[in-house]
C-alpha cells in the first residue's frame, strides 16, 4: 500500500452555527459530522431507521 495522501473535499449547504457535530478520531484522520434534519419531512427519525433496516434486511 502506498503512503500517499488522499484528501476529498465535499461541499454542501453550509452548517448551521448551532447545528450538533460528532467528531470522531480514526489513526490520524478526524472525521467531523454535522447534523441538520429537514423542516419540511414528514417522516419521523424512528420511520427513517425503520425504513434503513427494510431496505439492508431486503440486500442480504
Amino acid at each position: 500500500m502506498s503512503s500517499e495522501k488522499i484528501t476529498k473535499n465535499i461541499t454542501t449547504t453550509p452548517p448551521a452555527k448551532d447545528a450538533p457535530a460528532l467528531v470522531k478520531k480514526i489513526g490520524r484522520t478526524t472525521y467531523i459530522v454535522r447534523i441538520h434534519f429537514s423542516k419540511t419531512s414528514k417522516e419521523t427519525m424512528s420511520d427513517k431507521i425503520k425504513r434503513m433496516l427494510k431496505n439492508e434486511i431486503q440486500q442480504m
